[in-house]
């Protein structure tokens, strides 16, 4: 009878495969709403995003990016006397995409914002493995969607909006592996490569990767862990023989990007290095930007919409840190958890811009990660009160018991009215995000090479050719004038992109990034980017 019962309680094949289609459909119509107006805010394309997908579409077409040959382990970024490398997974990653549709705003921004939703998606399945509760999987996911550190950076075409996904795939690997005695080649490969997807990821990753592997040791709790986290070790190991290697035949590639942006410099006294180290480091800790300004770069935040996380969240954060310093510190798996906390902001500390949003983007996962024990303790149920002696020993044990370690006297109507008051600010100031977000983000012309835009019309609207493309004060914005060409279907043979200090033709036309020229006629000047005919 009871067989009988289960199977007609079982879900058919037919409705397994309707809840599949209805949790598909919610999640397109999610992320609809998640990149609604992607194209409007940010507005234009930024000089570093046109390098990112003009250089996805080149490998999706020849297999070589501007510069260098096929299939690069690295990418040079721009024609330029002092060029610094990009990391090459992104590229790869848009140029499949590039594979199958048109170059375009649209399709480039979609694809970043992709890897952002998939960051929280995997935040949110990491929260529910680790609670047991769908519920608060459920909720961590759909906080980190509407954080505005990872909703801002999500909307970038370069490297940083993949920033986020490596370190979620990467703490999803550990979890996986860290209740485990013995670790098979399946978890030591799954741990190796989401390290290496961190590494080649995004700038940050170099130095972030080697902190994550170094911090394995905190689930070595016994000899066969040990020897499991030595071979991820070595795993690891080999993914970077390739990156030693390129640095071994392209000189200094590693750090030279670490000198431009960086207090670090060749012979600088270590002291020196260990003392800026410990300023910046606490800097980056600092709550006026966490949660009041944000990054002051206008490329990653808009001014005047508030922090990079949101009050509610960073409450839980630290709910979340005492509950695991006071009843979970034996717990390896949280001890590690700490450890990445403190280590994901190495990558920002070494650099001297303050609190600067994708160098630091770990340090916002590990916080949202850390809203997991408060959640646990906030949703528990009631500690089961004293059996009497009286009571029939057939009852005991049958009552709901809350997670070990987070017993306590608060009753739980009390803990879902503060979980209901958190979740209730969380939405009210994620739509005062949204609105300011709307309100401002658009405005930011500089900062995203808006004018350049209407200099490019007016050039391909004359009938002169080539156009010569000029790098002036504001960058090389030949760049631009190359991506622009190839959403229009425009041959890049148009153009010819002047060298540093070089003169154009008299009578050449102009596209320049100098506010002004010499011995020219101005056709058109638009904000710092100026179209002029050559004299």
């Amino acid at each position: 009878m009871d067989k009988m019962l289960l199977r007609r309680s079982a879900p058919t094949v037919a409705q397994k495969s309707l809840r599949i289609l209805l949790c598909v459909a919610a999640l397109v119509l999610l992320f609809s709403l998640y990149t609604w107006g992607i194209t409007q805010n940010p507005p234009g394309f930024f000089l570093d995003e046109s390098a990112t997908a003009y250089n996805a579409y080149l490998v999706s077409r020849t297999g070589t990016g501007e510069f260098g040959p096929r299939f690069p382990l690295l990418f040079r970024q721009y024609a330029v006397s002092n060029p610094t490398y990009i990391n090459p997974l992104t590229i790869y990653l848009l140029a499949i995409t590039f594979r199958f549709l048109p170059p375009s705003i649209l399709v480039a921004r979609m694809f970043a914002a992709f890897w952002m939703f998939a960051a929280c998606l995997l935040l949110g399945v990491l929260a529910k493995r680790i609670s047991g509760q769908r519920t608060i999987g459920i909720i961590v996911a759909g906080t980190a969607l509407v954080t505005p550190w990872l909703f801002e950076i999500g909307r970038l075409v370069w490297d940083a909006h993949f920033s986020a996904f490596p370190v979620a795939l990467f703490l999803l690997a550990a979890y996986r592996i860290q209740s485990k005695e013995r670790w098979h080649w399946q978890d030591i490969a799954m741990v190796a490569g989401s390290l290496a997807v961190v590494t080649y990821g995004y700038f940050s990753g170099r130095a972030l990767a080697p902190l994550f592997a170094l911090g394995l040791l905190f689930l070595a709790t016994t000899k066969h862990r040990f020897i499991g986290v030595v071979k991820t070790w070595l795993a690891y190991g080999v993914t970077l023989a390739p990156l030693i290697l390129f640095n071994r035949s392209h000189a200094g590639v590693l750090t030279k990007r670490l000198y431009e942006v960086s207090y670090i410099k060749p012979g600088m006294p270590w002291k020196e290095i260990a003392s800026e180290f410990v300023r910046c480091y606490l800097q980056d800790q600092s709550l006026t930007p966490l949660l009041m300004t944000g990054d002051a770069h206008w490329h990653h935040h808009v001014q005047g919409s508030g922090g990079a996380i949101l009050f509610a969240t960073f409450i839980l954060a630290m709910a979340g840190l005492l509950l695991v310093i006071a009843r979970r510190w034996r717990d390896p798996w949280w001890r590690f958890v700490l450890y990445g906390l403190a280590a994901s902001i190495v990558p920002g500390a070494i650099t001297d811009w303050p609190f600067h949003e994708l160098r630091l983007m770990g340090y916002g996962v590990f916080l949202l990660v850390l809203t997991v024990p408060a959640l646990e303790w906030l949703l528990a149920p009631d500690a089961p009160q004293r059996i009497p002696r009286w009571q029939s020993e057939e009852t005991v044990g049958t009552e709901r018991r809350p997670p070990k370690g987070y017993e306590g006297n608060v009753s739980r109507p009390i803990r879902l009215s503060v979980l209901a008051f958190l979740l209730t600010a969380t939405l009210l100031q994620a739509i005062d995000f949204q609105i300011t977000f709307w309100r401002e983000g658009p405005k930011r012309y500089f900062a995203f090479d808006v004018l350049y835009k209407a200099a490019y019309d007016a050039a391909v609207a004359r009938p002169e050719r080539p156009i010569y493309l000029e790098n002036g004060l504001w960058g090389p914005a030949y760049m631009d004038a190359y991506w622009y060409a190839t959403v229009e279907g425009r041959p890049t043979s148009e153009f010819v992109r002047l060298p540093y200090g070089a003169k154009p033709p008299s009578g050449g036309i102009v596209l320049s990034s100098n506010s002004d020229c010499q011995n020219c006629e101005v056709i058109q000047k638009s904000g710092v980017y100026l179209l002029y005919r050559a004299k």
